[in-house]
């Protein structure tokens, strides 16, 4: 397997400023030296910038949903959710573009069906394809605005760095929250029946009711998750299962209703 390099990120705002030191005549390795960006890096925003202006024929432009303001919020924020739980983006030696890739079982087709279709929406320029693995799907698309749109990648596992919303991620989240949870859930979580016993008039008798499950390894993902179930008014636990401490239930009837109203299990 070939060897992932993660691409540095650059914020908007000093792609920008390369703009407008480029547009003055500034050479690129003098803006290069000033924002401490490499010149490969430098180069290429000059080159789109021309395309951009038509100063390039032919070239192609694919517009950055979040620095051209078409950003689709309620699909990003569940998108949002997807990538935090099975998503994972990379780029290596051979690859130009870098990739996003979502895995769905192959249990879940509606989830799949979701996934793609929510792909599409955020990146309207670009296609997503699905990748057969064994026991699953990869849900992937190639766009060089990831990076923008993403910030949390790094290298690494997620659980191994820190994981936190940028202030325009938290705003998206805030104004859709129902959309990041169920992104959450249909990623690493799910919806079973749960058990128990009780004697009732002197007989054991058996109860089954509705229980919701999130698990995941980041101590900040489950920070997200729980924030935003606090901010719905859904009551949760941590629970302790299969010996695993990584899980959040929602079991109690008002909440799991709540859950199922706007999450609902996967299909």
């Amino acid at each position: 397997m070939p060897e992932c390099i993660p691409m540095p990120f650059h914020p908007p705002e000093t792609r920008h400023r390369a703009i407008a030191l480029l547009r003055t005549g500034a050479k690129n390795a003098h803006v290069a030296r000033i924002l401490d960006v490499p010149s490969g890096t430098i180069s290429y925003w000059k080159h789109m910038d021309r395309a951009e202006r038509g100063e390039c024929p032919g070239a192609h432009r694919s517009r950055c949903p979040r620095c051209d303001e078409v950003l689709e919020w309620s699909a990003y924020a569940y998108l949002l959710g997807l990538y935090l739980g099975d998503g994972h983006i990379i780029q290596n030696r051979s690859m130009r573009t870098p990739s996003l890739s979502i895995f769905c079982d192959d249990s879940w087709p509606g989830l799949m069906d979701a996934c793609e279709s929510t792909m599409r929406t955020v990146f309207r320029d670009n296609a997503v394809c699905r990748v057969q693995r064994r026991g699953s799907h990869e849900v992937k698309l190639y766009s060089k605005h990831l990076w923008c749109l993403f910030p949390q990648h790094g290298p690494g596992r997620k659980h191994e760095r820190k994981i936190a919303l940028e202030p325009w991620q938290q705003e998206i989240v805030d104004a859709h929250p129902w959309d990041f949870v169920r992104g959450l859930v249909h990623s690493d979580g799910c919806r079973n029946m749960n058990w128990t016993t009780r004697v009732v008039n002197g007989e054991r008798k058996r109860y089954e009711y509705p229980r919701y499950f999130f698990t995941n390894v980041s101590d900040d993902i489950r920070q997200l998750f729980t924030d935003t179930l606090d901010k719905l008014g859904v009551e949760w636990t941590h629970c302790t299962r299969n010996g695993s401490p990584y899980n959040i239930s929602v079991a109690r009837r008002a909440s799991v209703a709540l859950m199922d109203a706007h999450v609902g299990p996967k299909y």
